[in-house]
């Protein structure tokens, strides 16, 4: 059946043929037989279903799916009307029409249209090379048929008027005959042999029609054969507009057809020379004739010899074409194995590499197949996790993540995560932070790089800590210096208070009893101005002990009198009988130690020791200093109630800077400062502050 979709067509096209085969068959049918009414309703009915056949054919071959010799056909099927209705004409009025005449060779123009339907089909099935074999195959098939054809229809000793009929019934017969039986053997399909059907049923309708007509019985029609005439328009209208054209027959289903119908050609051929030889002296055909008819069928077997020959040339030359195609094509095909074989080689050498650059890479690289299973790892990955690298490969991700040691969740979860954690036996837990790359494989597969990421966690997490340390103690610089600040302020007040209500207030009193004591002696009162005097120096005298009050309260004497050692010595001494408390001190000092980090040292003692006599509720202290020639270490411990280190921000965001100040100072120094305590079991300050080593040695104080 055919494999093209069925074109759509009007409602009426289905009952419009039908019709016209009732309307035109049925005059033919009630007329009588071998009458000259029989012809007219005959000629009538062929020429209306030929006129009917050619103008649906026309139309249907405007369409995009319609038969490529529609045109053609639609063509042929007006002239086939155009000889009815023109017969029909001539026939009404006069008998003549109905002998064979010269003009009757203008039925030969019916060839132009079915040559050009021929042609427009050739064009569809055939290829290009087929084409001019076919061609003479069909041509010499139909000149051996309208041979055998024109030597049965010819009557015996006809003259020139009738044989030249003959001739022309023949060629149309054959020509229409043989075309679509070739077109049909080489593309058998449905629809090719339903218009092989018509058109065979107008060829033996044609050459009944000639056999009557060369015989004088044109004019008396046989129902049957005008029957003939009137269906075969209409199927093949019937065939070119409702049934779908055939469609390509590949070459591969017609290895047969080529040699059947170069067989065909040759035995008909053959066929119409030996009916030539019989026929000829029967027929009364002259030498000429005999010789036109043995010439026309020669040359068409030479013509298809020719062809054979010319096609067995190209096919040589094709072949030869073929053969240096593949010499040359074998030739490439080694170069390209060459190429292939090199390839290779860089390809395997390029595989050793990344197998070498896979395995020696320090990150640790693992493939994963689509199921999460490991297809193969490095010996860096192996490491990190602490598993044998043949143990980890083939098993899925999951059960790699169950075996390693000290792993968690976190590490099953690494392909989407891309972080993890793994506890070591020793402590130090190990990071791995992992990046998954797509392989554009088939099937998919995924590429994970993991890195000990250790060292950089640890160094980011101490940097943090170093981080919030810094903020924390700028926080407690900035509180200190505002403290300080404040201290400063109050501390200059506090002087100038003291400066204002004692030395200053004394001197303008002894400025103010100068002058009256000079006017006293000016005046010749000179007892009570010595008396006046008097009073001066001891007020003078009083204003001076004040004044060194106040200056000692900036830098102790005992500094400038006896040194650091004895100072501190002094200092624990009253402390301890003013606290009732044990004291203790130790240490030696083995280089001049410079006079700022004198007071300093002082400060930190004298700060410590007012820090232990309000908080920490001590019964002994002891206090050690000593240096060497780069530092000098300071320590005051006592066995007080002690308190958290951690709460030193907290005392000092309460106010109590003393611990604040003492580091401060110290670190402005460019020393260190630990404070060491427990609760309930007593505090130690420890400072160290480093030396000036240019400073020449000397004795030591104890």
């Amino acid at each position: 059946m055919d494999a093209t979709i069925p074109r759509r067509r009007p409602p009426g096209m289905a009952a419009l043929l039908p019709a016209v085969a009732v309307v035109a068959v049925v005059p033919t049918l009630i007329t009588g037989s071998g009458t000259h009414a029989q012809a007219l309703a005959g000629a009538a009915g062929s020429g209306l279903a030929a006129a009917v056949a050619g103008t649906l054919i026309r139309k249907a071959s405007r369409d995009e799916d319609a038969w490529p010799s529609g045109a053609g056909i639609a063509w042929a099927m007006f002239l086939i009307a155009a000889v009815s209705f023109a017969y029909l004409a001539v026939g009404s009025t006069s008998d003549t029409a109905n002998h064979p005449r010269p003009a009757d060779a203008l039925l030969l123009l019916l060839l132009i249209p079915l040559t050009i339907a021929m042609r427009d089909e050739l064009r569809v099935h055939f290829d290009a090379g087929d084409r001019r074999e076919i061609a003479i195959d069909v041509m010499l098939i139909a000149a051996s048929v309208g041979a055998i054809l024109y030597l049965l229809i010819r009557p015996p000793g006809a003259g020139a008027t009738e044989s030249g009929v003959a001739g022309v019934i023949a060629i149309l017969a054959a020509s229409q005959f043989t075309s679509f039986a070739a077109l049909t053997l080489w593309v058998p399909t449905v629809s090719h042999l339903l218009q092989f059907l018509a058109f065979a049923g107008y060829s033996i309708a044609t050459v009944l029609f000639g056999w009557m007509w060369t015989r004088g019985g044109g004019g008396s029609g046989d129902p049957w054969l005008n029957a003939i005439y009137v269906l075969s328009p209409l199927l093949l209208a019937a065939v070119l507009t409702l049934v779908p054209h055939g469609v390509p027959v590949p070459r591969t289903k017609l290895r047969l057809a080529r040699p059947i119908l170069s067989s065909v050609s040759i035995v008909t051929a053959c066929g119409a020379l030996a009916s030539v030889a019989v026929l000829g002296d029967s027929k009364a055909i002259g030498s000429l004739q005999s010789t036109l008819l043995i010439v026309l069928l020669g040359g068409g077997i030479a013509a298809r010899v020719v062809a054979n020959q010319v096609a067995s040339t190209q096919a040589h030359q094709t072949v030869e074409e073929a053969l240096t195609r593949r010499e040359t094509a074998l030739r490439e095909a080694d170069l390209a194995l060459e190429r292939v074989r090199e390839t290779n080689e860089t390809i395997r050498r390029s595989e050793e590499h990344l197998r070498l650059v896979f395995d020696a890479a320090v990150d640790g690289f693992v493939e994963l197949d689509e199921d999460d299973v490991v297809v193969r790892a490095n010996e860096a990955f192996a490491g990190m996790v602490g598993m044998d690298r043949a143990a980890i490969e083939g098993q899925p991700w999951s059960a790699v993540a169950a075996s390693v040691q000290g792993s968690d969740a976190s590490f099953a979860r690494l392909p989407e995560t891309g972080q993890a954690n793994i506890q070591r036996p020793e402590g130090q837990p190990l990071f791995i932070e992992s990046r998954i790359s797509q392989v554009p494989t088939d099937p998919p597969r995924r590429l994970l790089l993991a890195r000990d990421v250790t060292s950089a966690k640890v160094a980011d997490q101490t940097i943090r800590s170093l981080f919030q340390f810094l903020q924390d103690r700028d926080e407690d610089r900035t509180r200190l210096l505002r403290r300080t600040n404040s201290a400063i302020e109050q501390e200059r007040n506090r002087i100038a208070r003291d400066l204002h209500d004692g030395p200053v207030q004394g001197v303008s009193a002894a400025s103010l009893s100068l002058e009256a004591a000079l006017l006293m002696i000016k005046t010749g009162d000179v007892d009570r101005g010595l008396d006046v005097l008097t009073k001066i120096r001891q007020e003078l005298a009083e204003e001076a002990d004040s004044l060194r009050r106040l200056m000692a309260g900036l830098r102790p004497p005992v500094l400038e009198e006896r040194g650091l050692m004895p100072a501190l010595r002094e200092s624990l001494m009253r402390f301890g009988t003013d606290q009732g408390v044990a004291t203790e001190f130790t240490g030696s000092i083995t280089r001049p130690i410079p006079d700022d980090l004198e007071t300093l040292a002082f400060r930190i003692v004298q700060e410590s020791l007012t820090n232990v006599g309000k908080h920490a509720s001590a019964t002994r202290v002891i206090v050690h200093v000593e240096s060497d020639q780069s530092q000098l270490r300071i320590e005051v411990e006592d066995d007080g109630t002690g308190f958290e280190t951690t709460e030193v921000r907290d005392h000092l965001r309460a106010g109590r800077v003393g611990l604040a100040s003492m580091r401060e100072r110290v670190e402005l120094a460019s020393g260190t400062f630990a404070v060491r305590s427990t609760p309930g079991r007593g505090t130690a300050v420890m400072a160290s502050i480093p030396l000036d080593l240019a400073l020449v040695t000397a004795v030591p104080q104890t």
